[in-house]
């Protein structure tokens, strides 16, 4: 590696030698390689179009031959061979300051970004190329690209080196591309109904809105310790009690927890709130905007995940937590009457692994459903009426106080939004804030705190309001049939490489 990229600086060297940059200030594109393929696919055999083009991107290929040689350019959207002629190239050296054909030959390699001014030509092979009258070196990459044809195949460089595997894998780049499109298309599906985006806090003196534990950090003019959010819930219910009706934020969230295939402590949702309305209405919010996202980005309400089939066009099916737990796994916690020994005995027989945290049969309901059902839930599921334990945020229903109006959509076996009716009572919310805050005291870390301001804006009054969360990296892996959510963030939490010596410092290219 050391001896290519010495070789390289040779060759960026040379071109200082010459009196030509190594890297351009810039360069004037003006046309993209999507738009020439399409606008000259007429052309037969042969045939060459005086139509003058400057493009520019990146090497992927070259075949020198003799006089001719025949390279590959990659743009952002595409690709399109560069027709290299020696007798065109030179033939106004004399008169102006450009580099020769020798120069393209001997000093572009594979990775290096060139500009190039030419005519539109397709070859006798049938194959769409620009006839090169001049060009420019852009960028000399230093370092060579991986085999082609092997590609980047070490899943965790993948993730380390984001930037190799955009140029080597084009299903990386589609990935970030549906991504960045179907966010888009979330934006302006709520705009247009009238929801206002709002922008939260990141730094909080209180981390609430979710059960996790937090990120810490500290600010140090004020000498305070500061946390990063958890969840935007707490901030945008607050302008519901300002009087903003309908809002939403898309962002970052920060969970200090584990990472998995289904996990990373830094993820982007969306949350949704509107006032007047309840967690049915919620559920049909839900069921709409991802039905209409996936149709936008797949082009069809049925797609493949991985070797599964998922039709979202069918009604999504709505059942409480008791009856599915009933379903899946024979158990009817109605039958117990708040016999929790008796209940704890039954879960056991079947395999359940109880801890200590669980120490309530609305606890002990939530972690049947957890290790017995959720993976077995492979077309949309809303999960309805969760145990008020677990739901400090939740309005109990009115005729059972021990189950809140709560859902979790469930969609090949993973939880991709929770939402509910908001508890808007601060007397109720107190008192479930007070009891998380105890759970708190005695070692959960993820139990929620007392938010005293927030309590202040209950009491300030807040209309009837629904309120949702959806998980956007878990969107996309649906969308692009994607096996881990790595795969869909563009630069993934890593545990930095450990280098073979203590004290030794990182290499600049790695993971701090």
């Amino acid at each position: 590696m050391s001896e290519i990229r010495e070789v390289r600086l040779q060759k960026a060297n040379l071109l200082l030698n010459k009196g030509f940059a190594s890297y351009a200030e810039s360069f004037k594109s003006s046309h993209s390689t999507q738009f020439l393929n399409q606008k000259f696919d007429y052309l037969e055999n042969g045939q060459e179009e005086e139509f003058s083009v400057a493009i520019a991107g990146r090497v992927m290929a070259k075949r020198i031959m003799g006089k001719i040689a025949f390279f590959t350019l990659r743009d952002q959207v595409g690709q399109i061979q560069l027709y290299l002629d020696k007798r065109i190239i030179n033939l106004n050296l004399e008169n102006h300051k450009l580099l020769s054909y020798e120069d393209i030959k001997e000093i572009v390699d594979i990775g290096d970004w060139i500009g190039v001014y030419g005519t539109i030509k397709k070859t006798n092979k049938g194959e769409l190329s620009i006839k090169v009258e001049r060009w420019e070196m852009l960028s000399k990459s230093l370092q060579p690209l991986p085999d082609k044809w092997h590609g980047l195949t070490d899943i965790e460089k993948r993730y380390r080196q984001r930037y190799l595997d955009l140029i080597v894998n084009p299903n990386s780049k589609n990935v970030f591309q549906k991504r960045a499109k179907s966010i888009s298309f979330i934006r302006r599906w709520l705009d247009k109904r009238n929801f206002l985006e709002i922008e939260t806090p990141i730094l909080q003196s209180e981390a609430g809105g979710a059960e996790a534990r937090p990120f810490i950090t500290h600010h140090n003019t004020l000498d305070i310790p500061l946390y990063l959010r958890i969840a935007t819930e707490l901030h945008l219910k607050r302008m519901v009690v300002g009087g903003f009706e309908k809002v939403y934020e898309l962002g970052r969230i920060f969970r200090n927890e584990g990472i998995s295939t289904k996990h990373n402590p830094e993820f982007t949702s969306v949350e949704i709130y509107q006032a007047y309305s309840n967690y049915v209405d919620m559920m049909d919010l839900t069921e709409e905007l991802i039905k209409d996202t996936i149709a936008d980005a797949c082009g069809s309400l049925v797609i493949n995940y991985q070797n599964k089939e998922i039709d979202f066009s069918k009604p999504w099916l709505r059942i409480s937590m008791k009856d599915i737990v009933k379903k899946y796994t024979g158990i009817d916690f109605d039958s117990f009457s708040g016999d929790f020994k008796s209940a704890q005995q039954v879960v056991k027989s079947i395999n359940v692994e109880i801890s200590t945290k669980v120490n309530t049969m609305g606890r002990l309901l939530n972690e049947v459903f957890e290790q017995k059902v959720e993976s077995q839930l492979i077309e949309p599921t809303f999960v309805i009426d969760y145990p008020v334990e677990i739901s400090p945020l939740a309005r109990p229903h009115i005729d059972n106080k021990e189950m809140v109006q709560r859902f979790e959509l469930f969609i090949v076996g993973r939880e991709l939004a929770n939402a509910f009716s908001e508890l808007i009572d601060p007397v109720d919310q107190r008192e479930r804030m007070q009891l998380q805050q105890s759970f708190r005291d005695q070692g959960d870390l993820e139990a929620h705190c007392i938010d005293e301001d927030f309590l202040n804006a209950l009491e300030i009054g807040m209309p009837p309001t629904g309120g949702l969360g959806i998980g956007i990296d878990r969107l996309i892996m649906l969308i692009t049939n994607s096996s881990s959510i790595r795969d869909v963030i563009p630069f993934p939490l890593l545990k930095p490489e450990i280098t073979s010596k203590k004290n030794e410092k990182l290499p600049l290219n790695e993971v701090k």
